[in-house]
């Protein structure tokens, strides 16, 4: 048990310095502690997504926004997602060709080297924004989770409300068998997890009809301890409801979890 705190926090550390150490390519990042003075926005690529004038690219820290490209076997394609365009049309009114403030948490940058970002213009978080008018979804991705609670209770109140993406999900709860019909909408879907497995990267839960939930580990912190040890005894054959964007992947539907609110075990 020793050894194993002691890896967890070796792990952790490292993460710190390797992101330290990349924010470093990034001049500016470091300037002004919490906030970054302000930058001008050239170009919306998404919802979540922007351009500035430098060049470099900032995503939008707590939320997701439907996909508008899909890549297959290595190329992108124009494939827009449900509301992905409404989402990008109203992140560009709110800040293209506009100068804004960005607000940064413990990690400043992601994998593919985008800043990572709380973007304010004016007196409006758009991250913010995004969640309450009903054009986006709660992505938590720890360690970047300063506002979670807030980001959650302005996701609750578009849902019960039935802004945007949210327009008729509580009146069409579904089962896996139907997901195949209702891919890149966010959807309640009831089912019962018939079994389960960890690989490298994720937790599995299958709910059959090629149905899955996707757990990722970097999100295996949000669930209660017990859930990642035995994830067998603790999920399988118990009934849950589960929402999200039901996504295709390599011939299954799924729908992965950001938040632990998306699932409840009934």
């Amino acid at each position: 048990m020793k050894n194993r705190k002691k890896l967890i926090i070796t792990i952790a550390i490292a993460a710190v310095v390797i992101s330290f150490f990349r924010t470093l390519s990034h001049p500016g990042l470091l300037l002004y502690g919490s906030h970054i003075k302000e930058v001008l926005v050239s170009r919306v690529i998404d919802g979540d997504t922007i351009e500035l004038s430098d060049g470099r690219t900032v995503r939008y820290i707590g939320i997701d926004t439907p996909e508008i490209r899909e890549k297959n076997n290595g190329t992108w394609s124009y494939k827009p997602m449900p509301y992905s365009e409404e989402a990008r049309e109203f992140n560009r009114d709110l800040v293209e060709g506009k100068a804004v403030k960005l607000e940064f948490d413990v990690q400043k940058l992601d994998k593919y080297d985008r800043i990572l970002a709380y973007v304010h213009v004016g007196d409006r978080m758009v991250n913010l924004e995004m969640l309450s008018r009903g054009y986006a979804m709660m992505y938590t991705y720890p360690p970047n989770v300063k506002y979670s609670e807030m980001f959650l209770k302005a996701q609750d109140e578009a849902r019960e409300a039935r802004r945007g993406l949210w327009a008729g999900v509580e009146e069409n709860i579904i089962s896996p068998k139907d997901t195949g019909e209702n891919i890149g909408f966010v959807r309640i879907v009831q089912a019962t997890i018939i079994s389960t497995y960890i690989s490298e990267k994720a937790l599995i839960l299958n709910c059959g009809y090629d149905f899955k939930i996707v757990i990722f580990r970097n999100n295996f912190s949000l669930f209660p301890k017990e859930a990642i040890r035995s994830p067998d005894s603790y999920f399988r054959n118990k009934a849950v409801r589960v929402y999200g964007i039901i996504k295709k992947y390599k011939g299954s539907k799924e729908i992965i979890i950001n938040d632990s609110s998306q699932l409840r075990i009934l």
